[in-house]
């Protein structure tokens, strides 16, 4: 009789596999890490992380690929907010957020060495990352038709520009250390209103 695949224990074991996978490929590079070494350091076999991978290149991609739905959750927490201003400085402090993991710059690194390579994985950030910009400029439209933000502002660059800060803000990170603070006073900076001299 033929074993049930139980949807949540796949889902728990795929996230377990590429949790642990992306701190060995920020650590070593994608190059450098073996499957079997990810397979050691959670204490299984390479036939079993094949189970739930086929390759290792998909195996590399599911580490980007939690980030839609989070981007997805993220975009509606705040798209209805009355403030428009205060919705896009919490959005970005929220991104933000997990550059303080110690394999935020590593696994970003690895991801511009082989974006260019992998059109599946060039899709799937793509596609978060237009999520996450069509959001942020929804609310920067709204900020500034109210009056919130800087009327001189385009919201499509601006976007953008919020959506590079945060970018950096990863590549610069500091294990341990988030840069939420300084996100929310660079954008907050740039988005406020000018005064008319």
């Amino acid at each position: 009789m033929a074993r049930k695949v139980d949807p949540a224990h796949t889902s728990q074991m795929r996230a377990r596999i590429a949790s642990e996978a992306a701190r060995l490929f920020a650590a070593h590079g994608y190059e450098r890490t073996s499957v079997s070494e990810i397979a050691g350091a959670l204490g299984t076999s390479s036939g079993s992380v094949f189970y739930y991978f086929k390759d290792k290149a998909a195996l590399f991609r599911a580490v980007f690929e939690k980030d839609l739905p989070d981007a997805e959750h993220l975009v509606a927490k705040y798209l209805d907010s009355s403030d428009p201003l205060e919705a896009v400085l919490d959005l970005v402090e929220a991104l933000g957020e997990d550059a303080s993991d110690p394999s935020a710059s590593g696994m970003l690194v690895e991801l511009l060495r082989h974006v260019g390579e992998d059109p599946e994985l060039l899709e799937i950030v793509d596609h978060t990352a237009s999520v996450l910009r069509n959001g942020i400029v929804s609310l920067i439209s709204r900020g500034i038709a109210d009056g919130s933000i800087d009327a001189g502002l385009d919201a499509e660059e601006t976007a953008s520009w919020l959506q590079a800060i945060v970018d950096a803000a990863y590549l610069n990170a500091r294990p341990g250390y988030s840069p939420r603070l300084e996100l929310r006073r660079t954008a907050l900076g740039y988005l406020s209103p000018k005064p008319h001299h």
